[in-house]
């Protein structure tokens, strides 16, 4: 499975998209420990103090908010699915 990042995210994970594995029971939670595991620095990029997912971290499952049209972390992915990880946005 690949993570697509974005901004500044690419910079802490030495890259634009990061590959990791996944179990067949994945879910978005277990994929991005996945990807935490993979690329450390971005922990203290995408995680708050309680290690939870940073409330101004965004996450899109196949171009949709899962926690909008989902079932958050507990989205079951697989190894098809597109996932995608955006850090706060400005401008005007």
């Amino acid at each position: 499975m690949e993570w697509k990042l974005f901004a500044h995210l690419r910079d802490a994970a030495d890259g634009q998209s990061v590959s990791v594995d996944i179990e067949a029971d994945a879910t978005v939670g277990t994929a991005l420990d996945a990807l935490l595991a993979a690329r450390p620095a971005l922990a203290e990029e995408v995680l708050d103090e309680n290690e939870e997912l940073a409330d101004h971290i965004r996450v899109l499952v196949d171009g949709e908010d899962p926690f909008a049209t989902g079932d958050g972390l507990a989205t079951a992915v697989d190894e098809e699915t597109e996932l995608a990880l955006f850090p706060p946005v400005s401008g005007g």
